[in-house]
């Protein structure tokens, strides 16, 4: 048997695959080269919705109808009491979208993809004691989701580097958060109860959580003549070292890559972000080398989260709502593979092996 079913195929898709060995991701035949940093989140969401939904209208009606959607659930942030106030970021989104009623159509998927993207805004700001902002559908997704968060426009480099983000995440084969999507979705329980199974598992520090201790990290390390140090004792105390190593990739995530151009492009209009960037870079290539050194027999290589934690950041994303960004990208993922489990697949059902005592023989 497997450990963690290492190796098993439990699906098959169109959605995507992710050749680890390679470092290749491909969402339903385009390359993430050809999707990040060159389409806009509303037309990846169109690509994964294809085929699963009879309705589905072009980019342009889609987009607009997912604008309507933001403002049509909006209407949930009036339950955003102290208690949810109290909650963890995610744990707050979640309990609102535990909210929406469940169903299997377009204008319930819609509501799905526009709800994170104005509940992670609103719990925000809540927590730093700022009234919500409601969402305008007038504007693009990722555009409006910046707007709610900042209390201001955007620029078109923070649009283009949000939008480059959503898109990467996107979706990335059977991970932990969309096998648990999928498994929902065989029982036929509707896709908001698979959306959240998928919230559910993304909040683990082991799939989706790990990109805000990044930002710890950056902060204690503090300069760049610290990393070595910091990172040799963090390792001796047996501590994982977040952003890098993946379960998949045995090479670099080109997720990383992706996103690091996103960062990029934004620290160039940006006086902070170029010092910001190029101590990450400065950690990122101490980390790398002390890693081929200690473990020459695994490949540790950057991977998605590492320069996630840099872009939202510098997005004005505050680090405990850092999962939930991940989760406005993704469940457009889980809503297509919750779909295509319910059109070709079963009852999610594996067996296991009992390995505990047996019952003692009747004298």
């Amino acid at each position: 048997m497997s450990d963690g079913l290492e190796g098993v195929i439990a699906a098959e898709t169109v959605l995507s695959e992710v050749d680890g060995d390679a470092g290749r991701l491909v969402i339903r035949g385009r390359s993430l080269d050809q999707l990040s940093g060159r389409a806009p989140y509303e037309a990846v969401v169109h690509l994964l919705f294809e085929g699963f939904f009879e309705d589905l209208p072009s980019v342009e009606a889609l987009t607009q109808a997912l604008g309507r959607a933001r403002v049509a659930v909006f209407d949930h942030v009036a339950a955003l009491d102290a208690d949810l106030r109290g909650l963890t970021t995610i744990e707050a989104v979640r309990a609102l979208m535990a909210r929406l009623p469940d169903g299997d159509d377009l204008p319930t998927a819609l509501r799905l993809v526009a709800a994170p993207a104005v509940f992670t805004p609103a719990v925000a700001r809540a927590r730093q004691g700022l009234a919500p902002i409601a969402p305008d559908a007038s504007v693009g997704h990722a555009a409006d989701i910046l707007r709610m968060i900042k209390g201001r426009a955007a620029t078109p480099a923070e649009v283009q580097g949000l939008d480059a983000y959503l898109v990467t995440v996107s979706d990335h084969g059977l991970n932990a958060s969309t096998f648990a999507a999928r498994v929902v979705a065989s029982t036929r329980a509707g896709l908001a109860s698979a959306v959240l199974a998928g919230i559910s598992a993304l909040k683990g520090p082991l799939h989706g959580g790990a990109p805000g201790p990044i930002i710890d990290m950056l902060d204690q390390i503090g300069r760049p003549e610290n990393a070595r140090a910091w990172i040799e004792a963090a390792l001796d105390r047996g501590d994982r070292l977040m952003g890098f190593g993946h379960r998949v990739y045995r090479v670099r995530d080109p997720r990383a890559d992706a996103l690091k151009r996103a960062v990029r492009l934004l620290a160039e209009g940006s006086s902070a972000a170029p010092g910001r960037l190029a101590f990450a870079e400065a950690v990122e290539d101490a980390a790398l080398a002390i890693l081929r050194a200690r473990k020459p027999d695994r490949s540790l290589q950057t991977n998605v989260e590492f320069y996630t934690a840099l872009l939202l950041e510098s997005l004005d994303f505050p680090p405990d709502a850092f999962t939930c960004v991940f989760g406005i990208g993704r469940v457009s993922g889980w809503i297509a593979h919750a779909r295509e489990q319910v059109a070709g697949g079963r009852l999610i059902r594996p067996q296991s092996r009992y390995v505990g005592p047996q019952p003692l023989a009747a004298a």
